[in-house]
């Protein structure tokens, strides 16, 4: 098995190759899709048993086929069973240390945030909770992840092959966001737009 690089990453999000991407995506959205009806718990022992019940009959199809034609081919699973699985050490503290560099980071910015080091970017912090709020009451968390999964196997995509129309109409978009921040802005007294 080839290691998760940013590349094989890409390669199945757009599809390149497409039974691999198939399985990744259908497995996923399975998965989530059952933790919408079922609990963790049962779901993690479905699957379990699943697994099992497939690993069990091929084991034991193995042996009578061996049985039969009288070879001695051994354990079906037997280069599985050589492989270390040991997760290195090296790993571990690489990954560990950059999600403990991320966390600090988070942590000074929400310790930024809410004790309002900057007004407006406190607002907007708040504007952006209670749009949260709103799509809280709509969608549960399981949701946005069952919609975050179908967006990020399927815009990479679209966007490849529409990238002229989205890129124009995005900058339009854009143009007017900025222009509306900035009357409202203005129209704060005291406050000054940030230099970019």
């Amino acid at each position: 098995m080839s290691a998760l690089t940013p590349f094989a990453v890409a390669d199945l999000l757009y599809w390149r190759d497409i039974q691999r991407t198939g399985v990744v995506f259908g497995a996923s959205l399975f998965l989530l899709l059952s933790l919408s009806v079922c609990s963790i718990i049962s779901v993690c022992s479905y699957v379990a048993l699943a697994l099992l019940s497939v690993t069990i009959s091929f084991r034991i199809y193995k042996g009578i086929l061996q049985a039969v034609q009288k070879s001695e081919d051994g354990h079906p699973f037997k280069m599985y069973l050589d492989r270390d699985v040991a997760i290195p050490a090296e790993l571990v503290h690489k990954y560990g240390d950059g999600a403990l560099v991320r966390l600090n980071a988070g942590l000074k910015e929400l310790r930024r945030l809410f004790l309002v080091e900057d007004l407006v970017d406190s607002l907007k912090f708040a504007v952006l909770m209670w749009i949260l709020t709103y799509i809280g009451a709509l969608f549960n968390g399981l949701t946005l992840l069952i919609l975050g999964l179908i967006g990020v196997f399927s815009w990479p995509v679209i966007y490849e092959k529409h990238q002229a129309q989205i890129d124009h109409y995005y900058g339009l978009v854009s143009k007017q966001v900025k222009d509306v921040l900035g009357k409202i802005v203005a129209t704060i007294p005291g406050m000054k737009p940030k230099a970019e």
